[in-house]
């Protein structure tokens, strides 16, 4: 129950209150007054602030003393600087030809470690590629290069282009250099075409991207340059009819219009605003007279001009000084000039299933299909000049198996007047930041995951953003295209009146309740944004007329007549909704495809600033400047990546955490001793892990070289066996020839049986020989009681004597092949036939008679390498085929 306090207790809260109020606001000027002293102290030796290359050696590290590093740097012509896991490129709107050099980027490419240089935009290229090279997960890596419109994106990716197609080249084959310097040229040589057609001069840049693009460069498995595509994103295809003040249109016109006018074509271009020099660009000549019909057409359309009818039920009437510009214009368009005034003049409407009812249109509407002929008729020209440039450098998916995207897209635009075309540009602006947030802001603070204990950096979060733009069912977008597909006429004060009712419970919505045009303001990142309603539906339609369509299939000129050979004529001007793809869908649906290649690959930041509003060389101004840093999240990024540990042991992007050593022995303020320890601990890994490879391998090759040992010798011991089986064919053949032709060696061959046949066992006593025998000296087998074997002879023969003989046998012809067989241990084909010798199991016992005159033994070793190896596991019979030459002396 509560209870009124009494006076003396409300008094000492009260005091307790004040006191508590001091004592925090006390801190909070104390905090505020010591960072003061730490930037000023910083900020005294103003010599040495260029030295600083990476920003997160800036202590502290506030908005001030990062402005103020580069500007210094800037001063000092050092126009890169480390930004953590951004690199800072200033905009000298200047030509500096030694910074981009052939030699400088040799340099980059060819040093142990890039990062140890300057700062430089070949440092983020030459990271990249040795990603592709090392194979490092995810392999695939995008080049992001934001900034604002005039910052220098552009530039930075010519740059890029330049270096990966320097460096990609190959070195020894001709061919392949051929190859690859092709592709060098072509894609090089695409970029002034590109911007020629997709750029233009405004407000802020003379040279500014009007559309986006991704340039997908092809490497193969050597990582050499095969091939090159373009990915474009939203032309701003309403600058062909109309241009801001002081803005201008595409390149292309102007540099036609200087090759039109010498030939006294046209004069006075409506369409042309500001008929002054180009921007100084590689004219592409041939480019020029292939189109120049169609440019020339363009440019004469814009000068038709309609007056309003005084019958409204009359079509509007051409103004005279137009119907000469109406006349050209068919004729450079190859349509006839009646049905061309007629499509403008008239509209068609469907009344039924084939009866057509023609309107005539108003003199705004006149003007309207006008501005649509000639946008339609751009724009397809535009999409077949991308489409012949990625036939001529895509190769084959079989070629290539990596790549590296470079991603240049118009800046965030803030402009006196803004409608569809700024809001889908800063839409797509806001969604590469959230993918710079996701992949860097927050995933470098997943420290919690790790077991860390972590302060997290709070930084800007443009998600809320995104949901007012993109959000379904209610969100900018969704509301135009269902305000489009209603099929009714557009009321600019109704649909705001939707909006402010859908969205308001956004906070990065606003209204101005006092302004005379509808609108509504856009908390973007980057600042606030007001957009007219004013036309905004009409341009998300983006209707064509289908008397337009049919009128351009019929032209005599081939070119302009295949552009809309497969083009949609349906009508659309039936009753209910449409089925309309709407501008806002399709940009949404193309950049959406764009974020998915992101996400796939590694990206690597570069923010382009730019340093002047007035695009003036080597002027720093600091509201420009430090605008920009906060838009992009600069501050925060250093923050963050200064306050980081200095590697992240235990996990890498996508992947779970795999930890060498406990996180919890980390040190924030001494990181260094155990950045070592890990740094050993990684290589002792690494050497273990490297030195079972080494065995697996060197036991698999000392397998594999023993098999082959084995097998060669096994074939080789075959391949001696067929050829001695071949000579005993051959010697039996001869025996049988000598036998048949010279009868006088049966004589001999009658001793030579007697020895070897029909020899009795001998046990105790000594056999009694026929004396014809002793004669001839034949050797006395009892003065030897062991017979002596002479190894690796032919056939294993053995000078020998021998006691004791169980079994003697006269064999000649197929049975003392079959013996011999057996003494060589050799196999039978056929198991009919089985002989078994009584002499020992380790060689062949063989009696000769004893020799009348002296012998002389001489002893050759085959030339076969392993002819004295027995492919079998016994070490006795016959090890070897040496011959005995026996020659008299």
């Amino acid at each position: 129950r509560s209870e009124p306090l009494d006076q003396g207790t409300s008094h000492k809260l009260l005091q307790f209150a004040n006191g508590a109020q001091q004592t925090a606001q006390s801190s909070c000027q104390s905090l505020d007054a010591s960072l003061e002293e730490e930037v000023k102290a910083f900020l005294i030796n103003e010599d040495e602030l260029h030295t600083y290359d990476d920003l997160t050696k800036v202590s502290p590290v506030t908005p001030s003393t990062v402005l103020k590093c580069l500007q210094a740097r800037y001063s000092a012509k050092v126009f890169y600087t480390h930004a953590g896991c951004t690199l800072v490129a200033l905009n000298p709107f200047q030509p500096i030809p030694h910074l981009y050099s052939l030699d400088v980027m040799k340099e980059y490419h060819c040093a142990p470690q890039p990062q140890e240089f300057k700062p430089h935009i070949f440092i983020v290229a030459e990271e990249a590629y040795r990603n592709v090279q090392g194979q490092v997960e995810p392999t695939n890596q995008s080049l992001v290069v934001s900034g604002e419109s005039g910052a220098g994106k552009t530039w930075t990716s010519r740059c890029l282009m330049k270096y990966y197609a320097t460096i990609a080249a190959p070195s020894s084959s001709q061919k392949c250099q051929d190859t690859v310097e092709r592709i060098e040229r072509r894609v090089l040589d695409s970029n002034p075409i590109m911007e020629a057609f997709g750029n233009a001069s405004t407000l802020r840049n003379n040279n500014s991207s009007r559309f986006g693009k991704y340039i997908q460069l092809q490497l193969d498995r050597s990582q050499l340059l095969v091939g090159a595509s373009v990915q474009t994103y939203l032309l701003e295809k309403t600058r062909v009819a109309f241009q801001a003040a002081n803005e201008r249109n595409f390149h292309i016109f102007y540099q036609a219009s200087k090759w039109l006018t010498c030939r006294t074509l046209i004069h006075v271009l409506i369409y042309l605003t500001l008929f002054s020099k180009a921007v100084s660009l590689v004219n592409p000549l041939t480019v020029i007279y292939f189109f120049w019909p169609i440019l020339a057409g363009l440019l004469n359309l814009g000068n038709v001009i309609f007056c309003p009818s005084d019958d409204e039920s009359q079509p509007c009437k051409l103004k005279e000084q137009s119907r000469g510009f109406l006349q050209n214009t068919a004729d450079l368009l190859g349509v006839p000039s009646e049905e061309l005034e007629a499509c403008l003049r008239l509209r068609s409407l469907r009344a039924g299933k084939q009866s057509v009812v023609l309107k005539p249109c108003s003199q705004a509407e006149c003007s309207v299909r006008r501005d649509c002929l000639a946008k339609l008729i751009y724009a397809h020209v535009f999409d077949w000049l991308v489409a012949c440039i990625n036939k001529s450098m895509c190769a084959d998916t079989s070629r290539w198996c990596n790549f590296i995207g470079l991603l240049d897209v118009y800046g965030f635009e803030c402009f006196t007047s803004n409608n569809l075309e700024q809001l889908c540009i800063n839409y797509a602006n806001e969604k590469l930041q959230q993918h710079f947030v996701a992949h860097y802001l927050k995933a470098q603070q997943d420290y919690v995951s790790e077991g860390l204990a972590w302060s997290f950096i709070q930084y800007q979060d443009n998600q809320s953003c995104l949901d007012l733009i993109e959000g379904s069912p209610a969100g900018v977008f969704s509301l135009l295209n269902e305000e489009c597909r209603l099929n009714r006429p557009s009321d600019a004060k109704q649909f705001r009146m939707r909006l402010e009712k859908e969205l308001s419970s956004n906070a990065c919505v606003s209204w101005d309740k006092f302004s005379r045009q509808p609108d509504f303001t856009v908390l973007h990142y980057a600042g606030k944004v007001s957009y007219q309603i004013e036309g905004m539906m009409e341009k998300n339609k983006d209707p064509v007329p289908p008397e337009l369509v049919h009128l351009l299939q019929q032209s005599q000129d081939s070119l302009l007549q295949s552009f809309f050979t497969e083009h949609s004529t349906e009508d659309s001007s039936g009753r209910g909704p449409s089925k309309v793809v709407t501008v806002v869908s399709k940009f949404k649906n193309s950049l959406e495809s764009l974020m998915k290649i992101l996400h796939s690959t590694t990206p690597h930041y570069t923010r382009c600033i730019k340093p002047n509003p007035d695009c003036r060389p080597l002027t720093f101004k600091k509201e420009e400047v430090i605008n920009q840093l906060e838009a992009c999240g600069i501050v925060e990024t250093i923050n963050i990546s200064a306050a980081g540990f200095p590697i992240r042991a235990g996990m890498r992007r996508n992947r779970s955490p795999v930890a060498l050593t406990p996180c919890e022995t980390l040190n924030r303020s001494h990181p260094s001793p155990q950045l070592e320890l890990l740094e050993g601990q990684r290589d002792r890994e690494r050497s273990s892990k490297a030195f079972s490879i080494q065995c697996c391998w060197r036991r698999h090759c000392w397998r594999k070289r023993e098999a082959r040992i084995h097998a060669a010798t096994r074939i080789q011991a075959v391949a001696v066996c067929c050829q001695l089986w071949k000579c005993v064919c051959v010697c039996t053949c001869y025996y049988t020839y000598i036998n048949v032709t010279f009868p006088e060696q049966a004589h001999v061959e009658s001793l030579a049986e007697t020895e070897l046949d029909d020899v009795a066992n001998i046990e105790a006593e000594t056999p009694v020989y026929d004396p014809t025998l002793r004669e001839r000296g034949s050797v006395q087998l009892s003065t030897c009681q062991e017979p002596v074997m002479v190894r690796s002879w032919p056939l294993g023969l053995a000078l020998a004597s021998a006691p004791t003989i169980t079994v003697a046998v006269t064999a000649c012809g197929f049975q003392k092949v079959v013996s011999l067989m057996t003494c060589l241990k050799l196999s039978f084909r056929s198991t009919d036939y089985k002989v078994e010798t009584n002499q020992f199991d380790q060689g062949v016992a063989s009696i000769r008679a004893q020799p009348q005159e002296s012998i002389k033994l001489h002893l050759q070793r085959s030339p076969l390498l392993y002819a004295d190896m027995y492919p079998g596991r016994k070490t006795g019979g016959i090890t070897g085929f040496n011959q005995i030459l026996l020659e008299k002396t």
